[in-house]
């Protein structure tokens, strides 16, 4: 369900960060790729990843869950993408590792981005994936994103307690949403059940409250990239669902021009949703494939 290892890195005065690692070890002959999940999922959202023999065999990948996520934990109630990111690059130092490509999911593509422009030696490419480089802006609305501060605002307005809240669990409707929305209705209802379950594991009792308040609240009230990311380099991949329900296909045509600096960027679409590494794994993996093999010399 959740990463079944965690890593003591220094960062907001400490944090146990949670991951997982195909083969159990760094193989230094390898490439790296570190793959950022979604809001309110785990590494288990790379399993078919993991399980791409293909990818194993040239690539570790390191699966690291964000802040507000799974396995990772960290006495600071308040904390932001960038903590992640820094976090993140905190792992990688702690694991030895010298440099990474990097792929992010939805929200993962955000932190993703975020590594490269905090640690621009370390990134040797980014793929992402059903994602924006804006905030949750009037103006990606008028292109076809979602309004999140409409659903999502009284939400984490509820999620505010002062007092301890042992008993509480996730929301019904919010866990059901969080499943469909980022599957869109793809998945087996096996499937759906795995992540019901990992969903009420992660976000019960007073901690859990306050990692899915954090998570939301990293959501609704994070900066935007779009001025920033004409710093980054490294070559730039990114996939988009043409059914994509959260961002659209807009979106993703205008901000790739925004890496101005990047060695190379490539914008695709595939026919998919939200979560595309887990509904369209052949065209994800086949795209992360094609990056390692053009860049891990570099």
């Amino acid at each position: 369900m959740t990463a079944g290892t965690t890593i003591r890195v220094p960062h907001l005065g400490g944090i146990n960060a949670g991951y997982r690692l195909s083969n159990g070890a760094v193989d230094p002959a390898k490439p790296t790729v570190v793959l950022i999940n979604s809001m309110c999922m785990t590494s288990a959202l790379y399993d078919l990843q993991f399980g791409n023999k293909a990818l194993t065999d040239v690539a570790n990948l390191l699966a690291i869950e964000p802040l507000g996520h799974g396995a990772t934990e960290t006495t600071a109630e308040n904390f932001t993408y960038w903590d992640t990111a820094i976090m993140a690059v905190q792992v990688l130092d702690a694991l030895n590792i010298k440099k990474a490509f990097a792929l992010g999911t939805s929200q993962g593509g955000w932190i993703v981005t975020r590594m490269a422009l905090v640690a621009p030696e370390k990134i040797q490419g980014l793929l992402l994936m059903g994602t924006s480089l804006d905030y949750e802006s009037a103006a990606s609305r008028e292109k076809g994103c979602w309004d999140p501060a409409t659903m999502l605002g009284p939400v984490v307005d509820s999620l505010f307690s002062a007092e301890p809240t042992p008993d509480f669990l996730i929301d019904n409707e919010l866990r059901e949403s969080v499943v469909n929305i980022g599957f869109s209705g793809t998945i087996s209802e096996e499937t759906a059940q795995f992540w019901r379950d990992t969903l009420n594991k992660v976000y019960a009792g007073d901690a859990g409250r306050k990692k899915l308040r954090g998570a939301f609240t990293n959501l609704l009230e994070r900066d935007g990239l779009l001025r920033r990311v004409r710093d980054i380099k490294c070559p730039v991949y990114w996939i988009q669902g043409n059914q994509d329900p959260v961002y659209g296909v807009e979106v993703p045509k205008d901000h790739i021009k925004a890496f101005t600096s990047s060695v190379e960027t490539e914008l695709s679409f595939t026919d998919g949703g939200h979560y595309l590494n887990a509904t369209s794994p052949k065209d994800v993996d086949a795209k992360l494939l094609q990056l390692i093999n053009k860049y891990s010399a570099l």
